[in-house]
């Protein structure tokens, strides 16, 4: 006789437990975890918790960002402005990138970057728990390669967040940007910096962006 295992009850008056990285609604539950997609540090883990707001770059678009910037960033300057889980800031440091500095003011937030920089031994890794504007606007000017912005959809400082960016760059110097709307160069153009390529995914628009002063794409 065939065994059939009975349903699985759940007990009156709970709801059933949403599954990591399910739609309930219109909340997305976190994935409990992410990967770090290239280089030296592939396929390390990132603790994702639950925290409104903390809302991690998703593979496909760390992806075709890295893609961008094509893959290598030896000896590159940069910082990750809104860290969060840190999967854009260690994305670079695991490509190579010389000095990474990584911006979180949620107290929690910032012993996990810093776990998880000691698992990696990631000594080009530096965690900067504070605002992360008033830490880029403290930045040498014209220092950075890569300017990494992930700010929350909610946030009334894109504009000055982008002018200390464009700031912060040099001659050769990248930002990329996620935002809830896609950024136009006329928008652009008064905080110094202009679309060099631009893509979206869901409800993000995603943004590599250049210095007026660099050359054409």
């Amino acid at each position: 006789m065939k065994y059939t295992p009975a349903p699985t009850e759940t007990p009156a008056g709970k709801k059933p437990r949403p599954k990591a990285g399910k739609v309930v609604g219109r909340k997305t539950v976190p994935p409990g975890e992410i990967r770090i997609i290239g280089g030296l540090y592939k396929r390390t883990k990132l603790p994702v918790p639950s925290k409104p707001g903390l809302r991690p770059t998703p593979d496909r678009v760390r992806e075709t960002l890295f893609n961008w910037l094509g893959q290598d960033l030896t000896g590159w300057r940069c910082i990750d402005v809104f860290a969060g889980t840190g999967a854009l800031g260690f994305e670079a440091a695991s490509r190579g990138a010389a000095d990474v500095v990584l911006c979180e003011q949620d107290p929690a937030l910032v012993l996990q970057l810093k776990a998880v920089q000691a698992r990696l031994k990631a000594d080009m890794c530096r965690i900067e728990r504070g605002d992360g504007l008033s830490i880029l606007k403290r930045t040498a000017p014209a220092s950075l390669q890569l300017v990494l912005l992930d700010p929350p959809f909610e946030s009334t400082a894109f504009e000055s967040t982008l002018q200390a960016a464009a700031k912060a760059i040099g001659p050769t110097g990248v930002v990329y940007l996620e935002a809830p709307k896609a950024w136009s160069d006329e928008e652009l153009l008064p905080l110094g910096l202009k679309v060099h390529r631009s893509g979206k995914a869901g409800a993000v628009h995603f943004h590599l962006l250049a210095g007026l002063g660099a050359p054409a794409a």
